[in-house]
């Protein structure tokens, strides 16, 4: 046999091999975002069939609970949805066994957590992987998707449910805030290209990522001032690193039509949505603080 050969079996073998997963999840949701991002990163290593778990409504606000007159609301979740995943929420895995078949108590879900177990099932070459295999790499890099997730994601929302003008800007001048110390911290990697340097990426980035590609609507729906000042010293490392990961390819092909989102997104803006993200910001915590007994 030809080397060739030898490799397009192996290829072929290895996609044979390749862990399966049902994917469910949403086309506008950036936490399910991330998720899609590790999958499209592992593509070659692990297969995933996308299933779209979630579908909106309008009704009329008969309780005034946005006080917009009207309200959106989840019309409906997938079944498998609600049988994986104890508060419905995507994205959520689910295994698939040697016959095909979908194992449900073996779900996972929480998107930064679907990083981790996506790489791990990849189980790629150290370039590759999203978790480093070195203790202390790995150990920071999650620190660090907890700390962008709580501090450039979260107050996304903030900026977009909340009425109250002094509100919103407090919660874009605190994500700005942490796009600037994220910034600080990827410049002292060197080239500044991905967190930990070069284009490899990490769970890092993908925490911010679907969250950085989304900004371009503040100035949409808030108006000049809830622009990103890219052109500050301080945001310089950052668009650097912006420019970088959404040139990549795997990254390219997971990102929503721009002008379908920011219709989808208004009702955020106009604080009509019902979501579980959106009722925890409406009642004045952080979108990672939703607890499912308030948050329906």
């Amino acid at each position: 046999l030809s080397l060739a050969c030898i490799r397009t079996m192996a290829s072929q073998s290895a996609k044979q091999a390749a862990p399966k997963l049902r994917y469910l999840s949403a086309w506008f949701c950036p936490y399910a975002h991330r998720a899609t991002i590790a999958l499209e990163h592992h593509a070659d290593l692990v297969s995933y069939e996308w299933v779209e778990a979630l579908g909106w409504e309008q009704r009329n606000d008969k309780n005034n609970v946005t006080g917009t007159g009207k309200e959106w609301w989840y019309h409906w979740k997938a079944d498998e949805l609600t049988r994986s995943n104890p508060s419905g929420l995507v994205p959520t895995l689910i295994p698939l066994d040697e016959d095909g078949e979908p194992n449900e108590e073996k779900s996972v879900y929480e998107s930064l957590i679907t990083i981790d177990y996506i790489d791990a099932l990849a189980n790629a070459e150290e370039q590759q992987r999203l978790v480093p295999s070195d203790p202390y790499l790995a150990a920071k890099c999650r620190y660090w998707a907890d700390k962008v997730n709580r501090e450039c994601c979260s107050p996304y929302y903030g900026v977009l449910v909340r009425t109250d003008e002094e509100e919103r800007m407090e919660n874009f001048n605190k994500l700005v805030s942490g796009l600037k110390a994220f910034s600080r911290e990827i410049e002292k990697n060197g080239d500044g290209k991905t967190f930990l340097g070069g284009d490899r990426l990490s769970n890092t980035d993908i925490s911010l990522m679907p969250w950085a590609f989304r900004y371009y609507i503040f100035e949409h729906y808030r108006g000049e001032e809830y622009a990103i000042p890219y052109d500050e010293p301080e945001l310089h490392a950052y668009k650097e690193w912006f420019d970088n990961v959404f040139s990549l390819e795997s990254v390219k092909r997971t990102l929503p039509d721009k002008d379908r989102y920011l219709e989808h997104i208004g009702k955020y803006a106009d604080s009509s949505a019902r979501s579980k993200v959106a009722n925890a910001v409406r009642r004045g915590v952080s979108a990672h603080e939703i607890e499912d007994d308030k948050d329906t």
